[in-house]
């Protein structure tokens, strides 16, 4: 029996690659938990998947190398001694890191007992943590093929089994969830959906500009589901039905977002990893407006898809209700420009992903390391 121990947290940038791949894990009959720290959101979800979870300390890293660089490994001492009794009693064959504040001390925490490492890195700018465990990891697992690692491994981004499903090409992927997905959304069956939504938080810049191009999307009989985020929500809970019979209904958050993917013909949102990969997957075509802080990960993330013309990129400075109005115009009035969307990003993006990387998992624990 393999021991598979997996760490990622913070967002659900990394915990959802990390559920994603345990799900097939299991399948295969391998052991898997989980190490995160009380910060982020793992707390709840990963639990919530039936993964039993371990926490360290969190110690915060610096976005790039700085001074404060050379004083991390004090930092890290406590958290990495935390990490090893935790490797030690789960009796780890492999370590997997997704990157976020805990990585790093299970990394090295891993590299000094001699435990192999496999990383994935899902934004198209790696993060600290997995650009030092590149150095040592065994296998180093990216989701965008311009990823700059060492002896990088374009595998794509693991998702759900739920948003994968979309994918399939046997007569029960997303076009023919189409109809009953709008329904259960509040939605008519038979028009052109535009899917709206800027993450689990929302975001002002797209909501803002949504609202100002609401009334001429309505007006070409194209209905949007507006996914406003939970803090955002209170003010805007107003269904709105044109006279063209198109509605605008705005919700706090859908909690299945693969019926959202099947019920729409275009999304519009912003680029972080699993937006990115998720509709490119599905073959659902967007518009992404990056965010415009960080390094520049979320632009980074949008450009293979934009440069296979499955996405089109609108800087959120230039974001509002006229251009956004525009660009939605420009691809649902071309129904020959949605359907060469729709095929670029599954020709892009792999839907088994998960699969993969739990296959190089299972490899690399079980000593096979050339074929990793």
């Amino acid at each position: 029996m393999l021991n598979v121990v997996l760490a990622g947290g913070g967002t659900a940038g990394h915990t959802s690659p990390l559920i994603a791949t345990s799900e097939v894990l299991r399948e295969h009959g391998v052991t898997c938990t989980a190490i995160g720290t009380s910060r982020g959101l793992e707390t709840r979800v990963i639990p919530a998947a039936g993964l039993e979870l371990d926490l360290v300390t969190p110690v915060p890293l610096p976005r790039r190398p700085t001074l404060d660089l050379a004083r991390l490994p004090w930092r890290l001492v406590g958290s990495v001694r935390e990490a090893r009794a935790i490797l030690k009693r789960r009796r780890a064959d492999v370590l997997v890191g997704f990157g976020g504040y805990v990585s790093m001390p299970a990394y090295l925490a891993a590299r000094a007992m001699g435990i192999p490492v496999v990383i994935h890195e899902q934004n198209a700018v790696p993060g600290l943590a997995n650009r030092v465990a590149a150095r040592f990891a065994t296998v180093c697992a990216v989701s965008f093929p311009e990823t700059p690692l060492p002896r990088a491994r374009f595998i794509g981004l693991p998702v759900r089994t739920a948003i994968s499903d979309l994918a399939r090409e046997d007569g029960a992927g997303r076009s023919a969830r189409r109809a009953e997905a709008r329904r259960d959304l509040g939605l008519a069956p038979d028009r052109l959906t535009v899917l709206v939504s800027g993450g689990s938080q929302g975001a002002r810049s797209i909501n803002t500009a949504l609202l100002g191009a609401r009334d001429r999307l309505l007006a070409q009989g194209w209905q949007v589901l507006h996914v406003w985020g939970p803090k955002n929500f209170a003010e805007h809970t107003e269904v709105v039905t044109a006279e063209s019979g198109a509605r605008y209904v705005p919700v706090a958050f859908v909690d299945r977002m693969e019926r959202a993917y099947a019920a729409a013909d275009l999304m519009i949102g912003r680029s972080g990893a699993g937006t990115v990969v998720e509709t490119a997957v599905v073959g659902l075509p967007a518009i992404f407006a990056p965010l415009p802080h960080g390094n520049g990960e979320q632009a980074r993330n949008a450009a293979s898809l934009v440069a296979a013309h499955g996405a089109v990129l609108v800087p959120d400075h230039e974001l509002d209700g006229d251009r956004l109005a525009h660009e939605v115009e420009a691809i649902l009035g071309d129904p020959a420009r949605l359907q060469r969307m729709a095929k670029a990003g599954p020709a892009l993006m792999p839907a088994d992903s998960a699969r993969t990387l739990a296959e190089i998992i299972e490899s690399v624990a079980g000593g096979d390391h050339g074929t990793a």
